[in-house]
């Protein structure tokens, strides 16, 4: 009989722990549930500190963490910052100054891109000029710095064009040139770079009047004496816009063209010959 009140007693030990076990996961389970239940979107999405007073409180990142991103939403997009001009970009202000003047004077130009071809070949901000002052055309159109262009316009407009109205009762029609910008050196220099590697030169062949007279810079026969009279006049007066005026007399380089520049040299010298 004991043997069996063990046993009864055994067994119904065993049934309350297993149902003590079931309810035990059973409340569990119901808490999880009650837990998730009351959860919301906003509640999940939504920080728990405000941004504004109480962001301040956040500890910053220090030493390395500095470079980590500041989010994971932006850590693969490129940050954009304002481009920067290229090196040379800018017009130097006398360069702008000289341009305003060269329209003052009545020219009609077009900036071209920078020439370098090496050694003193190159000008860094060229222009083009196809016409002068009274509607002068510059053939062919000539490539120079901007210095010498104004130089030439500022010979032109008040030397050339009034020389030829007392003479000629003419206007200048066309100015025909043989050189302007070119890469070479100075003929028997033994490699002395010229002007017109600078775009500081120009060449002038002959003048075309409006009237139809044609006057060639080559020296004139000895009955030409108004045509002798413009060349001289024109010559010296170029003088006081050039610093280097050659033409036909000078060498046999220079017999069938004026030769103008704006070489820089010590104390100011003018070469006029």
């Amino acid at each position: 009989m004991p043997e069996v009140l063990r046993n009864g007693a055994a067994a119904l030990f065993g049934s309350i722990r297993r149902r003590a076990r079931t309810l035990v996961g059973a409340a569990a389970i119901g808490a999880g549930a009650l837990a998730f239940s009351s959860c919301s979107v906003s509640s999940v999405l939504t920080p728990t500190v405000d941004v504004g007073a109480q962001t301040s409180s956040i500890s910053q990142p220090r030493g390395l963490a500095r470079l980590a991103p500041l989010s994971a939403m932006t850590a693969a997009y490129p940050r954009l910052s304002t481009p920067r001009a290229s090196p040379g970009a800018a017009m130097p202000a006398s360069e702008v100054e000289c341009r305003r003047q060269l329209r003052r004077m009545g020219a009609t130009y077009q900036d071209l891109a920078p020439i370098n071809q090496g050694g003193s070949c190159r000008i860094d901000h060229p222009v083009q000029v196809s016409r002068l002052s009274g509607n002068i055309q510059m053939k062919p159109a000539a490539t120079l710095s901007c210095d010498m262009a104004l130089a030439f316009a500022s010979w032109t407009k008040k030397e050339l064009a009034p020389a030829a109205r007392w003479r000629y009762l003419s206007g200048v029609k066309t100015i025909h040139q043989g050189s302007s910008y070119s890469c070479r050196n100075i003929a028997g220099s033994g490699g002395v770079a010229s002007e017109h590697s600078k775009g500081n030169a120009l060449d002038v062949m002959r003048i075309e009047l409006k009237n139809g007279s044609d006057i060639d810079v080559r020296k004139p026969g000895w009955f030409s004496f108004r045509q002798r009279s413009l060349l001289n006049n024109v010559r010296t007066g170029g003088c006081e816009y050039f610093s280097t005026v050659l033409g036909p007399g000078y060498n046999a380089a220079h017999a069938d063209h004026f030769h103008f520049d704006i070489k820089n040299r010590r104390n100011g010298y003018v070469a006029c010959k």
